[in-house]
């Protein structure tokens, strides 16, 4: 069984890294920062693409996360049971096959940009509050 003793996230070798960082587009709307002792990358606060250990995903419409599964890709499960919708792990292959690779990232990156903007951490609080009747427009 690969499970991780106490639930521990699979860690990256420098190797996946190194590979994960080269594919990412170098833009100043996208970002690369730790998750989880792994890397992902990000645009407008919106993830479209990480590492989970060895494993690299994306994010995409089902039409077209589709065909990655078709080509050996899964559902991405952080923790098993747990698929994160809309979410493709790509074939294990991902490092010896750049050119397919690039497309993926790249389509998620497009995907993903044409998402609303995610807001801050410390506006989320302030986001998820019910909204009751409609104010006028200058009510407190």
């Amino acid at each position: 069984m690969s499970r991780m003793a106490g639930g521990a996230m699979p860690k990256p070798s420098e190797q996946a890294k190194a590979a994960f960082t080269n594919l990412v587009p170098d833009e100043p709307a996208v970002t690369v920062r730790p998750m989880f002792g792994n890397l992902a990358a990000f645009v407008n606060g919106n993830m479209f693409a990480g590492l989970f250990g060895e494993d690299l995903f994306v994010r995409l419409p089902d039409d077209q996360s589709s065909p990655i599964r078709k080509q050996g890709g899964r559902d991405f499960e952080p923790m098993p049971g747990r698929a994160m919708r809309g979410y493709v792990t790509v074939p294990a292959t991902w490092r010896t096959k750049p050119a397919a690779t690039t497309a993926w990232v790249t389509a998620s990156l497009a995907f993903t940009r044409g998402l609303p903007p995610k807001a801050a951490a410390g506006k989320k609080a302030a986001a998820k509050k019910p909204s009751g009747a409609k104010k006028k427009p200058g009510a407190r």
